[in-house]
């Protein structure tokens, strides 16, 4: 992993909370929060919560739950912040490798594309596992193949074949890298789950522009500081490229591809 692989800093939480999480990550915050539902849990530990997309779908939820969000980059929670708000949801930076709670503290741990980033998955887990009570949850969602999520591929193929000495090669680096359902159990199973349920469930990136999902894909993660080292106007020309490379998706009600993640529920 790259420094600039966690680097959420700059623009970048702006344009990731208008562009990348309607496209990708509205949809899955809507179903975590749904199967959080239904374990009806009083207290919640979210990590990597990002711009706090997840956090709002849980909150409105369960509005009478406890929420505590987290993330390792101040100016996502600042995004976050300003999304939901309320006496019983709480913004903290913590580390989810390193949690500054105490063990038995909730009795939901949720964790939305965050895990892939993590550079120890087993101890991130098991810090999940350390802070919930006996019988909690762990309910994490972590990219498909990159394969399986095509609009992600096709930008990052013509973002990469503009730069072919030095390709652009963070979406298959980092996100979409940890997708094997065999290593997620074990890893889990290392850090003290035994009982583990993985769906794989494909939703659709859906918006109304096929520019502003080249924006979001280029743009609006830390690949940007990859494309940004290859010169002052190498992030126009990324943007143009996926722009065109995603209009193969364009249909009469707009952007429209197939996305992939796996749902995991691990019990204590």
């Amino acid at each position: 992993m790259r420094a600039t692989d966690i680097q959420f800093a700059g623009s970048i939480p702006e344009l990731y909370d208008r562009y990348m999480v309607p496209l990708l990550f509205r949809p899955y915050a809507e179903l975590v929060a749904e199967r959080a539902a239904a374990f009806q849990p009083k207290r919640i530990l979210e990590t990597a919560a990002g711009t706090g997309v997840v956090t709002e779908a849980l909150h409105h939820a369960l509005p009478a739950s406890e929420i505590v969000a987290t993330d390792l980059n101040p100016p996502m929670l600042e995004e976050a912040a300003r999304r939901v708000g309320g006496d019983n949801v709480r913004f903290q930076a913590a580390d989810a490798l390193d949690l500054p709670f105490a063990e038995a503290s909730f009795d939901l741990v949720v964790c939305q594309f965050g895990v892939m980033f993590f550079p120890d998955k087993v101890r991130g887990n098991a810090e999940a596992f350390r802070v919930l009570e006996t019988g909690g949850r762990y309910l994490l969602v972590v990219w498909d193949s990159v394969d399986r999520n095509l609009a992600t591929k096709v930008a990052g193929r013509a973002v990469a074949d503009l730069f072919p000495d030095d390709p652009t090669a963070f979406y298959n680096r980092i996100p979409f890298r940890y997708f094997d359902t065999d290593e997620i159990r074990d890893d889990l199973r290392s850090a003290g789950f035994a009982d583990i349920t993985v769906n794989t469930v494909e939703l659709r990136s859906r918006s109304p522009s096929v520019r502003e999902v080249a924006i979001a894909l280029t743009q609006a993660t830390p690949m940007r500081n990859e494309i940004e080292q290859h010169g002052p106007h190498a992030l126009a020309k990324a943007t143009d490229a996926a722009e065109i490379a995603l209009r193969q998706f364009e249909g009469p009600d707009g952007f429209d591809a197939p996305m992939s993640a796996h749902v995991v529920t691990a019990t204590k």
